[in-house]
């Protein structure tokens, strides 16, 4: 059997790439909050100088990308725009379902082979096997998330620090404990991110998002819009960053689409 085939690699105790934390933060911290953020309601209103970032907290290729992506929205002086999503629900919507008619030795190289790739190529560490709590609701983590938006925090390493504990660490994000240790490690204030995260206004960002990502033809985790053009999959990453000197001729959606 090859060796990164998924049932193979689910027998075995989970292995870490040896590579230092991408962001120089740990995973996993108990530290005391040291920002007092008060609970704010509100979703930022996205501008087209925004990158919007449609992804979910689980999504493995959206952690491979984390640490390039960021580099490359500071390098343009562009502000990332998150958009968790209920990745499920999006992906039965746009396309053919998590499994559709690949084959067993397809999947096991799309999320095998192609992950253990990738995270060679970023220098980003990543177990080798399916993380324990997969399986887990989401919503949580996604909401804390747009809490963090709301709140007007730095969302970009809260976001990283989630993606990370999940793929590195195979941590449970779905477990309020787990992401106030991850909110307060980035330091900010685990208790109001988690507060607001619960409430339903935050709930209703989290179906708007997950509809608008339907609407926009979005069919997996994470897309990227730069100015409306659509990019799919961190293994864009580049083409993200030339459209941002330098867009590309066409336009998104087609007009026969519209």
């Amino acid at each position: 059997m090859m060796p990164w085939k998924l049932s193979a690699l689910a027998a075995k105790k989970p292995r870490i790439i040896d590579q230092p934390s991408i962001i120089n933060q740990p995973s996993i911290i108990n530290q005391p909050s040291i920002i007092n953020q008060p609970s704010i309601i509100t979703q930022k209103v996205t501008t087209m100088a925004d990158i919007e970032y449609f992804y979910s907290a689980l999504s493995s290729f959206a952690y491979l990308g984390s640490k390039r992506f960021m580099e490359i929205a500071t390098a343009a002086g562009r502000r990332i725009a998150h958009r968790p999503i209920d990745l499920n629900r999006v992906v039965e919507a746009t396309g053919p379902g998590w499994n559709g008619d690949r084959t067993a030795a397809r999947r096991d190289y799309f999320f095998g082979r192609d992950m253990q790739q990738w995270g060679e190529f970023r220098a980003v560490p990543i177990i080798e096997h399916r993380p324990t709590h997969h399986d887990n609701d989401m919503t949580l983590a996604n909401c804390m998330i747009i809490a963090g938006v709301a709140q007007d925090v730095d969302v970009d390493a809260l976001a990283h620090a989630l993606l990370e504990a999940h793929w590195r660490d195979d941590a449970d994000i779905a477990e309020s404990d787990t992401l106030a240790a991850l909110a307060a490690g980035v330091g900010l204030d685990p208790e109001a991110l988690l507060q607001a995260a619960r409430t339903p206004e935050i709930l209703a960002v989290y179906a708007a998002n997950s509809e608008e990502a339907i609407e926009r033809s979005v069919f997996g985790s994470p897309t990227y819009f730069v100015d409306g053009d659509m990019f799919y999959g961190q293994d864009r990453l580049e083409l993200v960053a030339r459209a941002l000197t330098k867009p590309f001729a066409g336009t998104w959606p087609p007009p026969n689409s519209r």
